[in-house]
């Protein structure tokens, strides 16, 4: 195999050979060929046949006699053409290098579709700035007008159903839930608290629920608005979430969480005022703990939600639907296990949990906070708590007790970490249990579950899995007593 080294040697003394060939050789059929290479005498030379030949990169041009015909083969690196006529090598170029054509498509095409790109986001970009504007233009001192559906509008349901319950379970997509922001009206103010007020409003006729929290929360609505817009959360025992939004009134600037209304309030609410039938309460216990279970419980896949764990649970966190069950509000405290297992999303919010319904591990500070299912732990606590809530205003042989939060018998209204700290830590002390609870067998099952969800040491108490397989049982049991019961009447 000739190097192309090679190859040039061999032409240049060819050239040079032929380059001096007297002109009466024209006579005897030979062609005067252009020559032009460092061993030509002259700019023309003669031969059978003119020959152009480019190696590494140099132009060469010359003749050949028939015997040194073979030499017109193109060879990798080495282009070579030879013709019969005089000066047929003169205006001979090489062809273009496919390869290199090939190379700048491969490069061209990368820049064509990132210009394009970026042409698209500046559109994007500027078409959402000049929406901005025209919204602000259309807010007059912070007063929203609420749209009336008519017949043939889709209703507040009939959204919330189409884009809530179809996978994603976050809500009304995001460019929807600014539009829903602009067309609610607030009717009245139905709550107050630390984190601000909860008020009632209208959206295309019926109503919802809108929470406005105060700046100093300002952590506790990003990190809700965060979670309900980044997991699946739909679930029967967990609040709806409609949307989120930052809207300006007064020359201020308010953050709103929408969700579904419930007319009865929180479960604090409802216990304040009202007592329960046995089964009412076991409904109830059930729901929460169902509720708990969809946070605690991760779901993989695309339309999947990692691990959470909520931290503030307690009575005013639960909300009491039209049916009886209840469902778990409030994930400004939320924990969030990523996919991985290794990570915890914990948020950025200075706020603690309420300190009446804080765990042992909790108020002595022993809690590992590098482990998931620590925070779990603590939420079994909690739940232990809000069961206990429910049992106190249960009647049983026609006995019930006044509605009292957790430990009131034990430290004031308003308890300090370290009165928390001394009755649940130091004196280990739980709430009291009535002695009718043990006369019924639902209550006595569910005196049963609180007892375990108070163990000192967290790794002894069940799981939220647990705890609502054994009400459901305890439900289904029930049902079949009932069934039973009809079937001999």
């Amino acid at each position: 195999m000739y190097t192309p080294s090679a190859v040039l040697l061999v032409l240049l003394r060819l050239g040079m050979r032929s380059a001096g060939a007297p002109q009466h050789l024209a006579s005897k059929g030979k062609v005067q060929c252009t020559c032009k290479s460092t061993e030509c005498d002259s700019a023309t030379c003669w031969g059978d046949l003119c020959y152009f030949t480019v190696v590494e990169g140099r132009e060469l041009r010359g003749c050949f006699d028939v015997d040194e015909q073979l030499q017109c083969v193109t060879m990798p690196e080495v282009y070579t053409k030879c013709c019969f006529s005089d000066h047929c090598n003169t205006n001979i170029t090489a062809p273009v290098d496919t390869a290199d054509e090939g190379t700048a498509v491969l490069v061209a095409m990368p820049v064509l579709a990132l210009l394009v790109l970026s042409v698209g986001l500046a559109g994007f970009i500027w078409c959402w700035r000049k929406r901005q504007v025209k919204r602000c233009q259309r807010e007059d001192d912070g007063v929203m007008v609420p749209k009336v559906s008519s017949k043939d509008e889709p209703t507040y349901g009939d959204m919330f159903d189409e884009f809530c319950t179809s996978g994603s379970g976050t809500g009304l997509p995001y460019l929807v839930q600014r539009t829903v922001a602009r067309q609610i009206m607030l009717v009245e103010c139905v709550g107050k608290g630390r984190y601000g007020e909860v008020w009632r409003g209208t959206w295309m006729g019926e109503n919802v629920a809108v929470k406005i929290f105060s700046s100093r929360d300002e952590q506790s609505w990003f990190r809700e608005t965060e979670i309900y817009n980044t997991v699946q959360l739909q679930h029967e025992n967990i609040l709806g979430f409609i949307g989120s939004d930052m809207t300006s009134k007064n020359s201020s600037t308010q953050l709103w969480l929408i969700t579904h209304f419930h007319e009865a309030g929180s479960l604090f609410d409802v216990l304040q005022h009202r007592s329960l039938a046995p089964d009412s309460c076991l409904t109830m216990c059930l729901s929460v703990a169902s509720g708990l279970v969809h946070l605690h419980t991760p779901i993989l896949g695309m339309q999947g939600k990692p691990a959470i764990a909520h931290r503030d649970l307690k009575s005013r966190n639960v909300l009491v639907k039209k049916n009886g069950q209840c469902c778990i509000a409030d994930l400004g405290l939320a924990v969030m296990q990523c996919e991985t297992g290794d990570h915890l999303d914990i948020g950025n919010n200075p706020r603690v949990g309420t300190k009446r319904y804080m765990a042992p591990e909790v108020l002595d500070e022993t809690i590992r906070t590098d482990q998931f299912a620590s925070y779990k732990q603590t939420d079994i606590w909690a739940l232990g708590l809000v069961l206990w809530e429910i049992s106190r205003r249960t009647v049983v042989n026609g006995i019930v007790e006044e509605y009292h939060p957790p430990f009131f018998d034990l430290v004031p209204s308003d308890p300090s970490f370290e009165q928390m700290k001394k009755v649940v830590c130091v004196d280990q002390q739980t709430p009291s249990l009535h002695n009718r609870l043990h006369s019924h067998p639902i209550l006595a099952a569910i005196a049963k579950v609180m007892k375990e969800c108070w163990f000192q040491d967290p790794k002894a108490r069940p799981t939220a899995l647990r705890l609502r397989k054994t009400l459901s049982k305890l439900d289904q049991d029930i049902d079949h007593g009932l069934h039973k019961l009809k079937l001999d009447l």
